[in-house]
């Protein structure tokens, strides 16, 4: 009976620890979404489902800025990640530690300074804009800040490192000995990355976009630095509803409807990926 038991010990604090800090804020959360008041006279609760629809028709144009934001961020992260993956993995020889650590460098340095840091960089009479202005390289109305590039670019440069890492380590578990035997089957060198080493590193591409598509779409720092009022994403509006207007039941309702959002939307890309693929490749290696 007590080797049965172990697991459940060994594994309590984690439950225990994902009840108090997970399960219970969600719940609540939920419960406040239905709720009606003020925070002087205080919330009921009445199932105002209403906060959700009256949520929607107010951000939409938000909610969907920001999918479109961390989709677009996610596509170029993996654009870039990708190839400097596959560099290291394959070509960094006895300095990939060294390579993996320069890419983790940066992130010594709070996420709120390195994007400041871009505003400062990126300010229209900044070190750079203003340089080139300064030398006739650029027009001087030319501007970065306020724009779609800016707030994407942001977000690349902010959750990269979390797009290449896993699909390093997926490729670094790719025996050389396959793609070998794939190339004295006379499949060319693309024809070899494409039957071979890619599908054996979309576990990697998988683990990459779960990771940074969520935080991407719903992050609100790079868009209130690096963005204007016609970039404000939904995380954005989540704060203010929260923290300056205390509107928790819309907060909330916006929260869920994120959540739910983006809960569907992997759910699609897993199935269009192909999930049971995926786990299947990472079985094998």
């Amino acid at each position: 009976m007590k080797g049965r038991l172990t697991p459940y010990v060994l594994a309590f604090p984690a439950w225990f620890w994902l009840a108090i800090f997970l399960v219970v804020p969600i719940a609540a959360m939920a419960s406040v979404s239905t709720q009606t008041g003020n925070v002087i006279d205080g919330f009921v609760q009445t199932l105002s489902f209403s906060n959700y629809t009256d949520a929607l028709g107010r951000y939409s144009n938000q909610l969907l800025r920001s999918l479109w934001y961390g989709g677009l961020a996610t596509v170029v992260m993996i654009v870039i990640g990708y190839p400097v993956a596959y560099w290291i993995a394959f070509k960094g020889g006895n300095r990939k530690s060294m390579y993996l650590f320069l890419l983790l460098l940066p992130f010594f340095v709070s996420f709120v300074l390195r994007t400041i840091s871009w505003g400062f960089l990126l300010a229209d009479d900044g070190i750079l804009l203003g340089t080139l202005k300064n030398w006739g390289l650029l027009p001087s109305g030319f501007h970065v800040l306020a724009t779609t590039v800016a707030v994407v670019g942001g977000l690349t440069y902010n959750f990269l490192p979390f797009m290449i890492l896993p699909i390093y380590v997926a490729l670094e578990r790719v025996d050389p000995r396959v793609v070998e035997a794939a190339q004295d089957l006379y499949a060319s060198k693309t024809a070899a990355f494409r039957r071979v080493v890619l599908p054996l590193s979309l576990p990697g591409v998988f683990a990459g976009v779960l990771m940074t598509f969520v935080p991407a779409t719903a992050d609100p720092v790079n868009s209130q630095i690096l963005g204007g009022t016609e970039n404000t994403m939904i995380g954005n509006i989540i704060q203010t509803e929260y923290l300056v207007n205390n509107n928790y039941p819309t907060a909330s309702a916006l929260s869920f409807t994120l959540m739910a959002v983006l809960l569907v939307g992997i759910f699609i890309y897993a199935r269009a990926l192909g999930t049971e693929n995926v786990l299947e490749a990472a079985a094998t290696r």
